[in-house]
């Protein structure tokens, strides 16, 4: 098919290239000329496992090109996907981009004599698509829906897996507003994806999307309350208490004797809190919508809470083992929310720095991938220094916070022989590493959910 999506941020990006790859003909369309200019030389401007490859290919075989004409993408394409952000702002979602875009598809769609379907990928609370979008675009196009086509189509990737996520879905989600849209819509993935789809009202779609996201961050704050009881009680330790709960015959099963978990369980782990550009918001957003229609919803207002206290609770045990935190040299492992990935929106460790800075430490960051963002984000923060080269053996610290669980911090670390925290505390915020490991080690070993 001949698919135009308007937005070339992290899901749109994804999505374009994956779709390409598949064999769809894509126009991606983006205001900003440097993202254009990326994508149409075959760059990623951001980093996802696999997205550069697959980008370049597509661009390369002809089936991806990036554009900021919209007028062009919605005229030369039979379906138009919207995956454009909606941030929180503090009471609800911000729809503005919605809004812009409805607008100017709603205008194209009035000269263009051609069925077009507009799809809605971004995450939107139930009721916007069939009532704002759908209005928008009415009122601009003079058409009535039916007879352009109107989908709900949310994506479920997870970032630092979101290249296979898209290329092998668990289970593809499509909103129609009717039979013709989704028959229309349906082509993009009939025959080329291997996966259950769900065909649900335009309503249900936005609903599983948030309920999706916050199901999973309401197990990730489960597990930090869990964590925090157990540092109360002394003698134990929060992943040995999981991993009990994980053995659990509805959460696993056994094939030919070995035991299989559900990747659920991947979410049922204690560490530094969830950040990112998805479950922070999502949340948020879920409950302030819940609020707005008279339901006051405890258990997604508890997750919040909990998560928003994770990265203060890591401060307060570097208090306990350090004693004032003046002066002290404490070295930052991971600023991206993530690894594999070089985001750090809601970041837990840009938050970690932000407050130590107001402790007067003295912190040393590093991350893979993700220091050129966190220039940009920690400018203006004084006492933070960007390592380079953080196996240089010259450093010392006082302290060290692993907070982004990247596979050669694990190997470093796990090691127990890494000269610059020699009798230093070393705080494991992602509960990823050996703990054994570091007996007799000279460095004091601590971490979430151990006591």
């Amino acid at each position: 098919m001949r698919i135009s999506i308007i937005g070339a941020g992290y899901v749109g990006l994804v999505s374009g290239v994956c779709l390409a790859a598949k064999g769809h003909e894509v126009i991606s369309v983006d205001s900003r000329e440097e993202i254009i200019e990326s994508i149409n030389n075959g760059k990623a401007a951001i980093y996802e496992p696999y997205l550069s490859e697959y980008l370049e290919d597509a661009v390369q075989m002809g089936r991806l090109t990036a554009t900021a004409d919209l007028e062009k993408a919605v005229n030369n394409s039979e379906v138009s996907i919207v995956s454009v952000g909606t941030p929180y702002e503090g009471n609800g979602i911000d729809l503005s981009c919605i809004e812009r875009v409805s607008i100017d598809i709603g205008r194209l769609l009035r000269k263009k004599d051609a069925y077009h379907v507009v799809c809605i990928k971004s995450t939107v609370i139930p009721g916007t698509t069939d009532t704002y979008v759908k209005k928008l675009l009415e009122e601009e196009s003079g058409k009535k829906a039916g007879e352009f086509g109107l989908i709900m189509n949310p994506e479920f990737l997870r970032e630092g897996e979101a290249v296979m996520d898209f290329m092998h879905p668990d289970r593809i989600v499509i909103g129609a507003y009717d039979d013709k849209s989704y028959e229309q819509f349906l082509r993009i993935y009939e025959g080329y994806f291997d996966s259950p789809i769900l065909r649900v009202s335009l309503r249900t779609a936005e609903m599983i999307k948030y309920t999706s996201n916050s199901f999973l961050a309401m197990l990730i704050s489960f597990s930090n309350e869990i964590a925090a009881i157990s540092e109360t009680v002394g003698d134990l330790d929060v992943e040995e208490v999981l991993h009990g709960v994980s053995l659990d015959k509805r959460l696993c099963m056994r094939v030919d004797g070995k035991l299989i978990k559900a990747g659920i369980i991947n979410y049922l782990k204690a560490g530094r809190g969830f950040g990112g550009s998805c479950f922070p918001k999502d949340v948020k957003a879920l409950s302030a919508f819940s609020v707005q229609r008279g339901y006051m919803p405890r258990l997604l207002k508890a997750t919040i809470d909990i998560n928003d206290e994770q990265v203060g609770r890591i401060v307060y045990k570097l208090e306990e083992k350090l004693g004032v935190l003046e002066g002290r040299r404490i070295l930052i492992l991971g600023l991206a929310f993530k690894q594999n990935s070089d985001d750090i929106r809601e970041s837990p460790g840009i938050k970690l720095v932000k407050l130590l800075v107001e402790k007067s430490a003295t912190v040393s960051v590093t991350d893979p991938m993700a220091m050129n963002n966190s220039r940009k984000e920690l400018d203006g923060y004084e006492n933070v220094c960007f390592l380079e080269d953080y196996k240089d053996i010259s450093n010392s610290f006082d302290a060290a916070v692993l907070m982004t669980p990247w596979q050669e911090y694990l190997e470093i670390l796990n090691g127990s022989d890494y000269e610059p925290l020699k009798n230093a505390v070393l705080y494991d915020g992602c509960r990823a590493l050996q703990k054994n490991m570091f007996t007799g080690s000279g460095i004091k070993y601590i971490g979430v959910g151990l006591s």
